[in-house]
Protein backbone atom coordinates (compact mmCIF):
# COMPACT_ATOMS: atom_id res chain seq x y z
CA UNK A 1 0.00 0.00 0.00
CA UNK A 2 1.38 2.99 -0.92
CA UNK A 3 2.05 5.90 1.73
CA UNK A 4 -0.83 8.18 2.11
CA UNK A 5 -1.17 11.44 0.03
CA UNK A 6 -1.16 14.63 2.17
CA UNK A 7 -3.99 17.19 1.68
CA UNK A 8 -1.66 19.27 0.84
CA UNK A 9 -0.09 17.74 -2.00
CA UNK A 10 0.07 19.76 -4.99
CA UNK A 11 -1.95 17.67 -7.98
CA UNK A 12 1.44 17.65 -9.84
CA UNK A 13 3.31 15.85 -6.64
CA UNK A 14 0.30 13.45 -6.43
CA UNK A 15 0.83 12.42 -10.11
CA UNK A 16 4.23 11.41 -9.24
CA UNK A 17 3.47 10.30 -5.55
CA UNK A 18 1.05 7.22 -6.96
CA UNK A 19 2.03 6.64 -10.46
CA UNK A 20 4.57 3.64 -10.34
CA UNK A 21 2.67 1.85 -13.10
CA UNK A 22 6.40 1.80 -14.86
CA UNK A 23 6.82 2.66 -18.95
CA UNK A 24 3.49 3.21 -19.29
CA UNK A 25 1.55 2.30 -22.63
CA UNK A 26 2.61 3.10 -26.35
CA UNK A 27 1.53 5.44 -28.67
CA UNK A 28 0.06 2.14 -30.92
CA UNK A 29 -2.54 0.48 -31.10
CA UNK A 30 -4.13 -2.60 -29.11
CA UNK A 31 -7.35 -4.76 -29.28
CA UNK A 32 -9.09 -6.32 -26.43
CA UNK A 33 -7.80 -9.28 -25.42
CA UNK A 34 -10.75 -11.80 -25.47
CA UNK A 35 -10.46 -15.68 -23.80
CA UNK A 36 -11.27 -16.98 -27.64
CA UNK A 37 -7.93 -15.97 -28.82
CA UNK A 38 -4.99 -16.86 -25.92
CA UNK A 39 -3.99 -19.43 -28.04
CA UNK A 40 -3.91 -17.77 -31.12
CA UNK A 41 -1.92 -14.42 -29.78
CA UNK A 42 0.54 -17.03 -27.97
CA UNK A 43 1.28 -18.98 -31.41
CA UNK A 44 1.00 -16.33 -33.61
CA UNK A 45 2.17 -13.34 -32.05
CA UNK A 46 0.36 -10.80 -34.03
CA UNK A 47 1.71 -7.09 -34.72
CA UNK A 48 -0.79 -5.62 -32.44
CA UNK A 49 0.51 -2.62 -29.89
CA UNK A 50 -0.74 -3.91 -26.44
CA UNK A 51 -4.15 -5.69 -25.29
CA UNK A 52 -6.71 -4.55 -23.02
CA UNK A 53 -8.39 -6.38 -19.95
CA UNK A 54 -11.19 -5.98 -17.85
CA UNK A 55 -9.80 -6.67 -15.04
CA UNK A 56 -13.12 -8.32 -13.05
CA UNK A 57 -12.75 -11.24 -15.12
CA UNK A 58 -9.39 -12.23 -13.33
CA UNK A 59 -10.28 -11.39 -9.88
CA UNK A 60 -10.38 -15.39 -9.12
CA UNK A 61 -7.29 -16.87 -7.42
CA UNK A 62 -6.14 -18.87 -10.50
CA UNK A 63 -7.10 -20.62 -13.06
CA UNK A 64 -6.57 -20.25 -16.94
CA UNK A 65 -7.48 -16.38 -17.13
CA UNK A 66 -4.58 -16.23 -14.83
CA UNK A 67 -1.68 -18.29 -16.76
CA UNK A 68 -2.90 -16.87 -20.76
CA UNK A 69 -2.62 -13.32 -19.68
CA UNK A 70 0.88 -13.72 -17.47
CA UNK A 71 2.08 -15.71 -20.43
CA UNK A 72 0.66 -12.90 -23.13
CA UNK A 73 1.88 -10.15 -20.33
CA UNK A 74 5.97 -11.70 -21.17
CA UNK A 75 4.96 -10.11 -24.75
CA UNK A 76 2.64 -7.27 -24.52
CA UNK A 77 2.42 -4.29 -22.94
CA UNK A 78 -1.56 -4.74 -20.62
CA UNK A 79 -3.91 -1.84 -20.21
CA UNK A 80 -6.56 -2.70 -17.55
CA UNK A 81 -10.23 -1.21 -18.10
CA UNK A 82 -12.03 -1.80 -15.14
CA UNK A 83 -16.13 -1.83 -14.84
CA UNK A 84 -17.11 -2.44 -11.49
CA UNK A 85 -15.64 0.50 -9.14
CA UNK A 86 -18.68 2.75 -9.04
CA UNK A 87 -16.84 5.91 -9.02
CA UNK A 88 -19.96 7.36 -8.94
CA UNK A 89 -21.45 5.94 -5.95
CA UNK A 90 -22.70 7.98 -3.22
CA UNK A 91 -21.71 5.23 -0.72
CA UNK A 92 -18.09 5.74 -1.73
CA UNK A 93 -15.93 2.81 -3.16
CA UNK A 94 -16.66 -0.84 -2.20
CA UNK A 95 -13.26 -1.72 -0.34
CA UNK A 96 -13.45 -5.60 -1.32
CA UNK A 97 -14.03 -4.73 -5.01
CA UNK A 98 -11.00 -2.08 -4.93
CA UNK A 99 -8.64 -5.01 -2.84
CA UNK A 100 -9.64 -7.06 -5.29
CA UNK A 101 -8.62 -4.63 -8.14
CA UNK A 102 -5.78 -4.03 -5.92
CA UNK A 103 -4.78 -7.09 -6.12
CA UNK A 104 -5.00 -8.44 -9.71
CA UNK A 105 -2.74 -4.93 -10.45
CA UNK A 106 0.04 -6.05 -8.28
CA UNK A 107 -0.15 -9.43 -10.22
CA UNK A 108 0.08 -8.37 -13.65
CA UNK A 109 1.56 -4.90 -13.42
CA UNK A 110 -0.45 -3.21 -16.31
CA UNK A 111 1.18 -0.41 -18.06
CA UNK A 112 -2.39 1.50 -17.30
CA UNK A 113 -5.90 1.28 -15.36
CA UNK A 114 -8.63 3.17 -16.18
CA UNK A 115 -12.60 3.37 -15.18
CA UNK A 116 -15.38 5.17 -16.09
CA UNK A 117 -17.39 8.31 -15.36
CA UNK A 118 -20.74 6.02 -13.86
CA UNK A 119 -21.88 4.35 -10.94
CA UNK A 120 -23.59 0.61 -10.66
CA UNK A 121 -23.88 -0.06 -7.01
CA UNK A 122 -26.25 1.53 -4.12
CA UNK A 123 -25.62 -0.12 -0.56
CA UNK A 124 -25.51 -3.46 -0.98
CA UNK A 125 -27.20 -3.67 -4.30
CA UNK A 126 -25.12 -4.11 -7.76
CA UNK A 127 -26.79 -3.35 -10.88
CA UNK A 128 -24.81 -4.90 -14.12
CA UNK A 129 -24.67 -1.59 -15.67
CA UNK A 130 -22.62 1.61 -16.30
CA UNK A 131 -25.10 4.63 -15.05
CA UNK A 132 -25.05 8.17 -15.27
CA UNK A 133 -24.65 11.17 -12.24
CA UNK A 134 -25.76 14.61 -12.39
CA UNK A 135 -22.75 16.71 -13.26
CA UNK A 136 -23.13 18.83 -9.91
CA UNK A 137 -20.47 20.48 -7.75
CA UNK A 138 -21.80 17.78 -5.42
CA UNK A 139 -20.88 14.94 -7.01
CA UNK A 140 -17.42 16.52 -8.52
CA UNK A 141 -16.62 16.48 -4.71
CA UNK A 142 -17.83 13.03 -4.47
CA UNK A 143 -16.26 11.69 -7.56
CA UNK A 144 -13.33 13.00 -6.92
CA UNK A 145 -12.69 11.86 -3.26
CA UNK A 146 -13.18 8.31 -4.99
CA UNK A 147 -11.14 8.79 -7.78
CA UNK A 148 -8.31 9.73 -4.90
CA UNK A 149 -9.26 6.79 -2.87
CA UNK A 150 -8.65 4.44 -6.12
CA UNK A 151 -5.25 5.83 -6.97
CA UNK A 152 -3.60 5.82 -3.28
CA UNK A 153 -4.91 1.87 -3.23
CA UNK A 154 -4.09 0.85 -6.78
CA UNK A 155 -0.36 3.05 -6.35
CA UNK A 156 -0.59 4.72 -9.82
CA UNK A 157 -3.16 7.17 -11.69
CA UNK A 158 -6.05 6.33 -13.19
CA UNK A 159 -7.50 7.21 -16.40
CA UNK A 160 -11.54 7.93 -16.40
CA UNK A 161 -13.93 7.27 -19.33
CA UNK A 162 -16.60 9.85 -20.58
CA UNK A 163 -20.11 7.54 -20.41
CA UNK A 164 -22.31 6.92 -23.27
CA UNK A 165 -25.73 8.72 -22.48
CA UNK A 166 -29.47 7.84 -23.30
CA UNK A 167 -31.19 10.45 -21.03
CA UNK A 168 -30.08 13.84 -19.67
CA UNK A 169 -30.46 15.10 -16.23
CA UNK A 170 -32.26 18.54 -15.79
CA UNK A 171 -29.99 19.29 -13.07
CA UNK A 172 -26.55 19.46 -14.51
CA UNK A 173 -24.40 22.44 -13.31
CA UNK A 174 -21.34 21.60 -15.62
CA UNK A 175 -20.73 20.31 -18.90
CA UNK A 176 -19.31 16.77 -19.15
CA UNK A 177 -16.35 17.99 -20.77
CA UNK A 178 -16.15 20.85 -17.61
CA UNK A 179 -16.96 18.02 -15.40
CA UNK A 180 -13.92 16.26 -16.48
CA UNK A 181 -11.49 18.88 -16.94
CA UNK A 182 -12.22 19.35 -13.04
CA UNK A 183 -11.61 15.75 -12.00
CA UNK A 184 -8.54 16.05 -13.58
CA UNK A 185 -7.05 19.42 -11.74
CA UNK A 186 -8.55 18.09 -8.58
CA UNK A 187 -7.33 14.73 -8.40
CA UNK A 188 -4.80 14.63 -10.93
CA UNK A 189 -6.52 11.50 -12.97
CA UNK A 190 -6.23 11.52 -17.11
CA UNK A 191 -8.67 10.69 -19.23
CA UNK A 192 -9.84 7.83 -21.58
CA UNK A 193 -11.62 9.51 -24.82
CA UNK A 194 -14.06 6.93 -25.81
CA UNK A 195 -15.12 8.47 -29.69
CA UNK A 196 -18.20 6.31 -30.14
CA UNK A 197 -19.33 7.09 -26.48
CA UNK A 198 -19.17 10.91 -27.70
CA UNK A 199 -21.15 10.15 -31.10
CA UNK A 200 -23.65 7.99 -29.08
CA UNK A 201 -24.32 10.35 -26.73
CA UNK A 202 -24.61 13.34 -28.84
CA UNK A 203 -26.48 11.92 -31.50
CA UNK A 204 -29.16 10.50 -28.95
CA UNK A 205 -28.86 13.82 -26.90
CA UNK A 206 -29.38 15.58 -30.57
CA UNK A 207 -25.87 17.55 -30.29
CA UNK A 208 -22.72 18.42 -32.03
CA UNK A 209 -20.16 15.43 -31.49
CA UNK A 210 -17.57 17.70 -32.73
CA UNK A 211 -18.27 21.01 -30.51
CA UNK A 212 -17.91 18.30 -27.67
CA UNK A 213 -14.40 17.26 -28.60
CA UNK A 214 -13.68 20.92 -29.19
CA UNK A 215 -14.27 21.84 -25.22
CA UNK A 216 -13.00 18.20 -24.24
CA UNK A 217 -9.54 18.69 -22.42
CA UNK A 218 -7.63 16.99 -24.84
CA UNK A 219 -4.27 17.44 -23.30
CA UNK A 220 -5.19 14.76 -20.14
CA UNK A 221 -6.03 12.07 -22.42
CA UNK A 222 -3.97 9.10 -21.57
CA UNK A 223 -6.14 6.54 -24.30
CA UNK A 224 -8.77 6.63 -27.16
CA UNK A 225 -11.35 3.89 -27.79
CA UNK A 226 -13.33 2.71 -30.96
CA UNK A 227 -16.46 0.72 -31.03
CA UNK A 228 -19.21 -0.04 -32.78
CA UNK A 229 -23.15 0.30 -31.54
CA UNK A 230 -26.34 -0.54 -32.55
CA UNK A 231 -29.41 0.67 -33.84
CA UNK A 232 -32.59 0.81 -31.64
CA UNK A 233 -35.88 2.07 -33.41
CA UNK A 234 -37.79 3.70 -30.67
CA UNK A 235 -41.17 5.38 -32.32
CA UNK A 236 -39.93 7.92 -34.84
CA UNK A 237 -36.58 7.93 -32.96
CA UNK A 238 -33.68 6.00 -33.92
CA UNK A 239 -31.75 5.58 -30.23
CA UNK A 240 -27.70 4.61 -30.32
CA UNK A 241 -26.71 1.80 -27.92
CA UNK A 242 -22.99 1.49 -26.97
CA UNK A 243 -22.74 -2.39 -27.30
CA UNK A 244 -19.44 -2.98 -28.35
CA UNK A 245 -20.27 -5.68 -30.93
CA UNK A 246 -20.04 -4.33 -34.38
CA UNK A 247 -17.57 -3.02 -36.95
CA UNK A 248 -16.78 0.61 -36.00
CA UNK A 249 -19.06 2.98 -38.27
CA UNK A 250 -18.12 5.38 -40.90
CA UNK A 251 -19.21 8.56 -38.13
CA UNK A 252 -16.87 7.46 -35.60
CA UNK A 253 -14.17 7.08 -37.74
CA UNK A 254 -14.27 10.59 -39.01
CA UNK A 255 -14.59 11.56 -35.16
CA UNK A 256 -11.89 9.94 -34.20
CA UNK A 257 -9.80 11.92 -37.37
CA UNK A 258 -11.49 15.16 -36.47
CA UNK A 259 -10.01 14.40 -32.69
CA UNK A 260 -6.58 13.74 -34.05
CA UNK A 261 -6.61 17.00 -35.77
CA UNK A 262 -6.91 19.06 -32.64
CA UNK A 263 -4.68 16.72 -30.46
CA UNK A 264 -1.51 18.11 -29.84
CA UNK A 265 0.58 14.40 -30.04
CA UNK A 266 -0.27 11.03 -30.40
CA UNK A 267 -2.28 8.43 -27.77
CA UNK A 268 -2.70 4.80 -27.08
CA UNK A 269 -5.95 3.63 -29.07
CA UNK A 270 -7.97 0.30 -28.48
CA UNK A 271 -10.08 -1.31 -30.81
CA UNK A 272 -13.00 -2.31 -28.19
CA UNK A 273 -14.95 -5.29 -29.15
CA UNK A 274 -17.19 -6.85 -25.89
CA UNK A 275 -20.06 -8.97 -27.52
CA UNK A 276 -21.13 -11.04 -30.49
CA UNK A 277 -16.96 -11.66 -30.41
CA UNK A 278 -15.06 -11.42 -33.81
CA UNK A 279 -12.32 -13.68 -34.95
CA UNK A 280 -8.75 -12.01 -34.76
CA UNK A 281 -8.29 -11.32 -37.96
CA UNK A 282 -11.33 -9.03 -37.79
CA UNK A 283 -9.85 -6.98 -34.58
CA UNK A 284 -5.96 -6.94 -36.01
CA UNK A 285 -8.01 -6.08 -39.50
CA UNK A 286 -9.88 -2.68 -37.18
CA UNK A 287 -6.75 -1.99 -35.59
CA UNK A 288 -4.26 -1.56 -39.28
CA UNK A 289 -7.50 0.63 -39.99
CA UNK A 290 -6.66 3.10 -37.13
CA UNK A 291 -2.80 2.75 -38.16
CA UNK A 292 -3.80 3.90 -41.36
CA UNK A 293 -5.65 6.91 -40.36
CA UNK A 294 -3.66 8.16 -37.77
CA UNK A 295 -0.24 7.95 -40.09
CA UNK A 296 -2.47 9.60 -42.68
CA UNK A 297 -2.89 12.64 -40.13
CA UNK A 298 0.52 12.60 -39.08
CA UNK A 299 1.79 12.80 -42.77
CA UNK A 300 -0.94 15.38 -44.49
CA UNK A 301 1.02 18.35 -45.35
CA UNK A 302 0.10 21.41 -43.04
CA UNK A 303 -1.81 24.17 -44.88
Amino acid sequence: MPTPLSKNTTTQQRYRAVDHSGEGLPTSVGISLKPQHYQQILETRPPVGWFEIHPENYMGAGGLPHYFLSAIREHYPISMHGVGLSLGSADGINQAHLAALAKVVKRHTPAQVSEHLAWSRAGDTFLNDLLPLPYTEEFLTLVARNIDQTQEALGQRILLENPSLYLNFDNHTLAETQFLGELVKKTGCGLLLDINNVYVSTHNQHRDPKTYIDHYPLAAIGEIHLAGHAHNRIGKETVLIDDHGSAISDPVWDLFAYTLEKMSGPAPVLIEWDTDIPTLEVLLAEAEKAKHLINDMQTAPTL
